[in-house]
């Protein structure tokens, strides 16, 4: 059987342990500060990245480089392999279509080699869970063809619900209006959030204060948590630069649920462009997602 490969992006939000210990090929997403682009040889540390956003600084973010995407799949299809790759989603990102693009240039010059493109239509975190399940599966023998299928049929049921800390974050990536932003902010408002069947995000309501907001993140887990799930499953936590909150979420999850696989990590800057400082999300395998909410 020929070998294959899992690749992703540094959306995914692995821990570096993780991407090393299964050699994975991870592609840069890129965010700015004026005329800077950062992502990959050059970047900030999650802490001065948001330490920017919170002084004022507003970044950018841009898609994936189409020639780092080769480069990260030249030399696997030069060794034989072939490639799968599981990307961020494609309704929040460009970068899903630039690696497709890639892929049918690769694959015209390499007529043997396979790559197969996997829009996880998902973000941080709950990107990152697809890829841990889907080495899981490849390490216990996973033929290409059976992890393939196996990851399509995964991918439905990873839940994301996030709640952010500045609604002018949202409003300058057009997810609310300006005047939601002001009632909210002047309220207090924290809204609650998740990521739809279709990769977008779509609104769960608000919550009256960030004491609610974290542990209303939880009772939406355990209310869409599938009973069948194995507790070694990983749970995910990304935040934004806010790691003892999001300790604290950990805990309410250890103590309410069966879950004790636990993942925190920090929101890359690509995210937290859009998301903001603050921002805490939660990433587990559940029921099916939910739809889109009607406008």
């Amino acid at each position: 059987m020929k070998d294959y490969v899992i690749t992703t992006d540094t959306n995914a939000d692995l821990p570096k342990e993780f991407i090393l210990s299964n050699d994975l090929a991870v592609i840069p997403q890129y965010y700015t500060f004026g005329d800077t682009v950062y992502g990959d040889e050059v970047n900030l540390s999650p802490e001065e990245f948001y330490q920017r956003m919170k002084d004022g600084m507003m970044p950018t973010s841009q898609a994936c480089n189409p020639a780092v995407i080769e480069d990260k799949f030249r030399p696997i299809l030069e060794s034989g392999k072939d490639i799968i790759h599981i990307s961020f989603s494609s309704s929040l990102s460009g970068s899903c279509n630039n690696v497709r693009m890639v892929e049918t240039e690769l694959t015209d010059e390499f007529e043997d080699a396979k790559i197969t493109v996997i829009d996880s239509l998902q973000a941080t975190l709950a990107e990152g869970i697809v890829v841990i399940l889907a080495c899981k599966k490849k390490n216990e023998g996973a033929s290409y063809d059976e992890l393939v299928e196996y990851i399509e049929n995964v991918i439905p049921h990873i839940n994301a619900y996030f709640t952010v800390n500045d609604l002018f974050h949202l409003h300058r990536g057009g997810r609310v209006s300006k005047t939601t932003a002001i009632v909210g902010s002047t309220l207090k408002l924290k809204p609650f959030m998740f990521v739809t069947t279709e990769g977008t995000l779509s609104s769960e309501g608000t919550f009256h204060g960030r004491k609610k907001a974290l542990s209303g993140l939880v009772d939406k887990m355990i209310e869409n948590l599938d009973p069948d799930t194995d507790p070694l499953t990983p749970v995910g936590i990304a935040h934004g630069n806010c790691l003892e909150e999001a300790k604290l979420v950990g805990e309410m999850i250890a103590e309410k649920t069966p879950f004790k696989n636990i993942i925190i990590n920090n929101i890359n800057p690509s995210i937290g462009t859009h998301s903001g400082p603050g921002t805490i999300a939660v990433c587990f395998y559940g029921k099916s997602r939910p739809q889109p909410k009607e406008k």
